[in-house]
């Protein structure tokens, strides 16, 4: 389902205030897919961020992105020294390097250094497991408030599923009746085709051919299908009333409805009934399209 959500907090300290912005959107997917854009300094937050997310969303494409901006108070900037090594061991480097290759490069200076990335932090930056906390109780609020915004899209599809599932259970009701009709119009042209047998074929066994007439008959007797198709209109109206994710349930029960619907088709040998199951067809392939939508 499509929907978005976004929480604001902040936190204060004694190295100055930091605040947040959550960003949560969600389209639809056929399984669950989270993907997340954390800014640095912020460990073990996306195990939390996944963890929550789990919690309220099952299905769809989810997008989950914190804005964190630090205010600094006076004196909070530190040097991260493990970061510097790194950075002066790659200069060091590249200084051999270029020696090798008679290359002369100019020494950098302390502000090349510190202008590298990860060098110079805020002080705040020692405190962020602090934050940890603030920031997985505003994504809850963010998720929470997603999650009524899918809730609400639900309630909408309800009720646009249940039409389609009455519509499928008249067409049904339908083809009952245009195979009833049908019953006596095949019975005179099985009828017909044997006594046309029986007249152009010299020798021809008339048990043999009777046989393989009603096999035919049988092959296109459409009682199976008709009987799988009420089955799976109740089961979709279990599955609706249920009030949980059956987004996946759904799914499958769209593809077995179609599957019953092209056997009818191929089975019809009547205008009224391929009429009944290409509607059947198309109402089926609404219904999917809309089940994608369904958590």
């Amino acid at each position: 389902m499509t929907a978005f959500a976004t929480q604001q907090g902040n936190s204060a300290s004694d190295a100055g205030e930091t605040t947040w912005v959550w960003d949560v959107r969600s389209v639809n997917g056929r399984g669950l897919d989270v993907k997340i854009r954390l800014p640095e300094g912020t460990p073990g937050l996306e195990a939390a961020v996944r963890s929550a997310t789990a919690e309220h969303v099952t299905r769809g494409n989810v997008t989950i992105g914190l804005r964190l901006q630090r205010a600094q108070a006076e004196g909070a900037l530190q040097i991260d020294p493990a970061r510097m090594d790194l950075i002066l061991e790659a200069l060091d480097t590249v200084q051999d390097r270029a020696f090798d290759k008679g290359v002369t490069l100019g020494q950098p200076t302390a502000a090349d250094v510190l202008a590298q990335r990860g060098v110079l932090v805020n002080g705040q930056a020692a405190d962020s497991a602090d934050l940890l906390e603030p920031l997985s109780a505003d994504l809850h609020v963010a998720l929470g408030a997603l999650k009524d915004m899918r809730e609400a899209e639900g309630a909408a599809l309800l009720a646009v599923l249940t039409e389609q599932v009455d519509q499928i259970e008249e067409l049904t009701t339908q083809s009952v009746s245009a195979a009833k009709d049908r019953t006596e119009a095949v019975k005179t042209q099985l009828a017909d085709a044997l006594a046309r047998v029986m007249d152009s074929a010299t020798g021809a066994d008339p048990d043999r051919v009777a046989q393989e007439l009603a096999l035919l008959a049988v092959k296109s007797d459409i009682t199976e299908e008709i009987d799988r198709l009420g089955a799976h209109i109740k089961a979709a109206r279990d599955l609706l009333a249920q009030g949980s994710p059956v987004g996946r349930k759904l799914d499958f029960l769209t593809q077995e409805f179609n599957r019953e619907a092209n056997t009818l088709c191929s089975k019809a040998q009547d205008v009224a009934l391929t009429q009944i199951g290409l509607a059947l067809k198309a109402v089926i392939d609404q219904m999917r399209e809309q089940v994608q939508n369904v958590e």
